[in-house]
């Protein structure tokens, strides 16, 4: 049955609240996106929730339908009082901090994977992010698509349409391809006649404009620090390519179609990899040590070199603005 169904507890607004936990990165949304959009179709009478950190409020206003609760990891009880969601939904993961913050809410309902709390499916460690949660989904009668992860358009313009977006950080060390090759990529780009900027939080600012330095592009070609969720989202989906490790800029090159070169290190693409389409993965899978939280590049993004990238963005055939 969809919508509210049988004994929903009605909320504050009349409506009974659906909560979805998923208190992850950018990344960890995007990835999401099938399920989130499976659970809203199933549910159009709830009032819908999702629990993350603060900061994704203009993402989630991408995806629709999803009012955000702020929520800093699972270091602290969830902000709703117990008794007061009418269903629960666990996309956070399958440990018992994930699970006992489900839990603590009383949900009517509460939809996981199996756990000694619940029944739900097994987990299955070799399926791609976004099968794993539309998997769970399908398994607990809503069914959803893995591969609908389109995003809304942002309301704003992007910052540079039409440019080669270079997305020089990442979240951890593992993560981080040199400088210096960034650096060659994008003066290879240049060259080639695109518009070349370069993307990032405030936290990668230094290094943005450290790589810009080394290719020799002026500063207002760094973009990192300087936009907005939604208008990052949009300069992407507006890019010509773009060029990063296994990042949040990846997952939102794969929302809009646009062509991206992925570098990835200590996660396995066939987990967290772009759907079919204009993506191409560049690793050395034999190599990966797996650790991502080290401060070191992962040995399997560390032998990705500058002319595979450069190789991989002509076999994309994008052409410069």
């Amino acid at each position: 049955m969809t919508g509210a169904g049988e004994g929903a507890r009605a909320g504050a607004d009349g409506r009974p609240e659906l909560l979805v936990l998923r208190a992850l990165k950018l990344g960890d949304l995007l990835v999401a996106v099938p399920a989130l959009k499976a659970i809203r179709r199933h549910f159009p009478e709830h009032r819908l929730r999702y629990a993350a950190q603060g900061w994704l409020a203009e993402a989630l206003d991408l995806v629709g339908g999803y009012e955000l609760l702020p929520t800093h990891g699972l270091d602290e009880p969830l902000a709703v009082a117990p008794g007061t969601v009418d269903v629960a939904i666990n996309l956070h993961g399958n440990g018992p901090e994930s699970a006992g913050r489900i839990e603590a809410l009383r949900a009517r309902r509460s939809i996981g994977y199996q756990s000694r709390h619940r029944s739900g499916p097994a987990w299955r460690a070799e399926l791609h992010e976004r099968e794993r949660w539309t998997h769970l989904l399908d398994w607990h009668g809503i069914k959803a698509d893995p591969m609908d992860l389109h995003l809304d358009r942002p309301r704003v313009p992007g910052a540079a349409p039409r440019a080669a977006a270079v997305h020089v950080g990442a979240a951890y060390g593992s993560r981080l391809w040199p400088a210096e090759r960034f650096a060659a990529v994008a003066s290879q780009l240049h060259r080639a006649g695109h518009q070349v900027v370069f993307t990032g939080g405030a936290a990668e600012k230094e290094r943005a404009s450290a790589v810009a330095r080394l290719a020799g592009l002026p500063d207002e070609a760094v973009l990192a620090g300087r936009l907005g969720l939604a208008e990052f989202a949009a300069t992407v989906a507006e890019a010509t390519v773009v060029v990063t490790a296994d990042t949040g800029a990846a997952h939102l090159a794969s929302a809009y179609g646009t062509p991206s070169v992925v570098l990835f290190g200590p996660a396995p693409p066939e987990i967290w990899g772009p759907p079919p389409g204009p993506h191409i993965v560049l690793t050395r899978a034999e190599l990966r040590r797996g650790d991502t939280f080290s401060d070191l590049p992962d040995p399997a993004l560390l032998a990705v070199e500058v002319d595979d990238v450069l190789a991989a963005v002509d076999r994309l055939g994008v052409a410069a603005a």
